[in-house]
Order: C-alpha cells, then sequence, then structure tokens
C-alpha cells in the first residue's frame, strides 16, 4: 500500500504543478506509475469543473470565464504537456530526416511551427471555452483530462520507445502486460460512464480519444518511436479535441 502511495505522489508530483511534500521519488515504487495517469486526469478535471461552476456562481462575463478555464490545463501541469506539443510539432512538421527530426525534437529552443501551433491551439480553446453555453455539461471537463491521461498511460505501456527517450531502457522495467489489460478495461468503462452520465457529452470522450491516436500514429511514424513529448504533443491535441465537442455540441 505505501508502494501504491508513493507512485501516486511520484506521478502527482511529475505530471502537475501541485506541491507535493517531501521526496516522493522511490525507484522501486517507478513502474506503477502510469497506473496513476488516471486518477492525476481525475484530480486535474475535478478542480477544471470547480473553476467552471465558480464562474458560472460569480457570473462572469464569458470572455473572462473563458480565459480562466483555458489558463487552468496549462497552469495546473506546470505546461508540461503544451512543451511537448511544442517540440514535436516543430521536430514532425520539418520534414527532415529522422537523425535531424530527432536532433529538432530536443532542441530546447522554439521554432516557428511551435510558436504558431502553441498560439493557434490557445486562441481556439479559449474562443470555445468561452462560447460553450449556460446548459454545456461541467463535469465533460471532468472526462476530458481523465481519458487524455488513461490514453497517454495504455500509449506508454504498450508503444515501442525511441531510443533516445527517457522511456527507453530502465524506465520501462517493470512494466507489465497486465498494466496494459487493466488500463485497456479502465479506458472503456470510462467512455462507458461518460455517456451514461453525461448523454451526449460522452462524445468528448471519444473526441480525446480519436485525437490522442491520431496525433500518437502520426509522431510514432515521424520520429520512429514513443517519447514523453510524444505523449504530451497527442494528449493536448486530444483534449482541445474534447473541448470543442464539450463547447459546440
Amino acid at each position: 500500500m505505501k508502494k501504491l502511495f508513493r507512485a501516486f505522489l511520484m506521478c502527482l508530483s511529475m505530471f502537475t504543478a501541485i506541491p507535493v511534500p517531501g521526496r516522493a521519488w522511490d525507484e522501486e515504487a517507478r513502474p506503477l506509475m502510469t497506473l496513476f495517469l488516471p486518477a492525476v486526469g481525475l484530480l486535474v478535471g475535478g478542480g477544471w469543473a470547480l473553476l467552471a461552476y465558480l464562474m458560472g456562481l460569480l457570473a462572469l462575463p464569458a470572455l473572462v470565464a473563458g480565459a480562466a478555464l483555458c489558463a487552468y490545463p496549462f497552469l495546473i501541469t506546470g505546461g508540461i504537456h503544451m512543451d511537448g506539443y511544442l517540440d514535436v510539432t516543430d521536430a514532425v512538421k520539418s520534414y527532415r530526416d529522422l537523425d535531424e527530426r530527432r536532433r529538432i525534437l530536443k532542441d530546447p529552443h522554439a521554432g516557428s511551427f511551435a510558436v504558431l501551433a502553441g498560439i493557434l491551439l490557445i486562441m481556439t480553446q479559449f474562443a470555445l471555452l468561452a462560447s460553450a453555453g449556460q446548459g454545456a455539461e461541467i463535469f465533460t471537463l471532468v472526462l476530458i483530462p481523465t481519458v487524455s491521461r488513461t490514453a497517454a498511460a495504455l500509449a506508454v505501456t504498450v508503444l515501442r520507445p525511441m531510443s533516445v527517450s527517457e522511456y527507453a531502457g530502465a524506465y520501462r522495467r517493470g512494466i507489465r502486460r497486465s498494466h496494459a489489460v487493466f488500463l485497456s478495461a479502465l479506458l472503456l468503462l470510462e467512455l462507458a460512464a461518460g455517456f451514461a452520465l453525461l448523454g451526449r457529452y460522452g462524445f468528448a470522450g471519444v473526441a480525446v480519444l480519436l485525437g490522442y491516436v491520431h496525433h500518437v500514429w502520426r509522431a510514432y511514424r515521424s520520429l520512429d518511436g514513443f517519447s514523453g513529448d510524444v505523449s504530451g504533443y497527442a494528449l493536448t491535441f486530444g483534449e482541445a479535441c474534447g473541448i470543442a465537442v464539450f463547447a459546440l455540441i
């Protein structure tokens, strides 16, 4: 039980900006971290839905509420997934050879493709969230990051990592096939619960998954393998797809 709790704290400290007391890292608990990504998504989504509720309670202007809701997922995660989105966009859009694409991926400087993609993404999410009607089901904001992180955990578990990725080698030791089975079942349960509890807003979960899979496939082919940046790239786009359903359905 202590190992599970340490794995949760490690996952929370790595993938969010939420302060975690003490030094939570434990190498023995590392293989269990991915199992707690859905829980982190649930926590992030709960805060997002609560913020949406408070915006409505205060009757703030739509543009103010939209700005707050747009900023929240980037701030609560410390921008870690957006960083992957920008890095992979630069690499994939360069259309260079594989070695050069991987070099661009690791380059700490932001290129023009990354800047443009980041601006367009934020503008789009802001416009969608600001235009969501009063009747929009705010619990959809719980579903979106939960599904995206469950998909990310499954991808980390089953996809071949790039040889230059931190997911290669020692990081993957201890990850079992049963983890993939558990995460697959959990993902299906989340999608089913989305429709059961949220009605048509359950399509937001499907949109997240489809967006994630599409962008993982695109980056995986371009970079010949999976990495944390690839996951952040796909997660960010997938959540944008879910937001579109939330605002427009």
